[in-house]
């Protein structure tokens, strides 16, 4: 394999594929839509394109501060080679282009705004001048968004209307979003403060972001609990992840790496949250 070639893999992040074809995938279909090509485009680029642009832009314009984190260089964040930064660029924009095109032909005013949003946020959060990911408090925002908008789009393409259960979901989902962001900077606050950068973590200190973690947490759960009939079960999804941030609630900050437990468990977690959601999905459409 070629040095290019393994670095697209390793910059893509497989181990979180997953998390943005699913919300893409499930959404289409609960919001009427089939297994159609839009469905096979759409959840072939929310596994693999998106999450090359996503990760590939930013670690091109992290080089710097990332030579400085210690997790970086492995499944948690490629340490690009400077030698390659413009081939994953360019990689980036020719992979992404041709489904972009074929989605946008395919969908309507709705579904495409939302799908332009969700690509605006990608590259808002690393691309130099806008910088999100150093704006506390947007930083978690716009990761967030990065998660959750796969699943608003697929729902508005399929035809969809964002009545009170899809938006008490996606309002569930986007704060989950912005938890588990601000989880996992609480683990880069002093390599981050090292490098002059800003996140939620750096301006609340890893208490009080811990603190903040699992009140995103229980407002998730709460939000999910307006959702009509048994699907509401899902707010249960949020327990485990608030039991994850429990042990951080006091954290100092010069110990804030010792998060980086927290956020293993994390990433072992969606795989167990996403298997219980698909068995509540599968039950719901079976008692149907």
């Amino acid at each position: 394999m070629s040095k290019l070639a393994s670095s697209l893999i390793l910059t893509s992040r497989p181990v979180s594929w997953i998390n943005t074809a699913y919300p893409f995938a499930v959404a289409f279909l609960l919001a009427g839509g089939c297994i159609d090509w839009r469905w096979i485009v759409g959840s072939v680029f929310f596994l693999v394109p998106y999450n090359l642009v996503m990760y590939g832009v930013n670690d091109v314009f992290d080089y710097e501060s990332d030579l400085r984190n210690p997790r970086k260089g492995g499944a948690e964040g490629a340490l690009l080679e400077r030698s390659v930064h413009r081939q994953v660029l360019w990689a980036c924009l020719l992979v992404a282009a041709p489904f972009l095109v074929a989605l946008a032909s395919g969908g309507g005013g709705a579904a495409n705004l939302a799908l332009a949003l969700s690509m605006a946020a990608l590259l808002a959060y690393s691309a130099p001048g806008l910088r999100f990911k150093e704006r506390p408090f947007l930083d978690s925002l716009t990761s967030a968004v990065h998660f959750v908008s796969p699943g608003v789009y697929g729902w508005l393409l399929a035809g969809g209307e964002l009545t009170l259960a899809p938006l008490a979901a996606f309002g569930a989902f986007l704060l989950w979003g912005m938890a588990s962001h601000a989880l996992g900077a609480i683990q880069d606050i002093e390599p981050d403060r090292r490098a002059g950068l800003g996140s939620i973590a750096t301006v609340l200190g890893a208490r009080r972001t811990a603190r903040l973690v699992a009140l995103w947490y229980v407002l998730a759960g709460l939000l999910v609990l307006l959702v009509p009939g048994e699907g509401r079960w899902a707010a249960l999804l949020a327990v485990p992840y608030l039991c994850n941030v429990l042990p951080y609630l006091n954290l100092a900050d010069r110990d804030a790496g010792t998060a980086h437990r927290g956020w293993v468990r994390f990433l072992w977690l969606n795989y167990l949250a996403g298997f219980l959601l698909t068995m509540l999905l599968i039950y719901l459409g079976w008692r149907r």
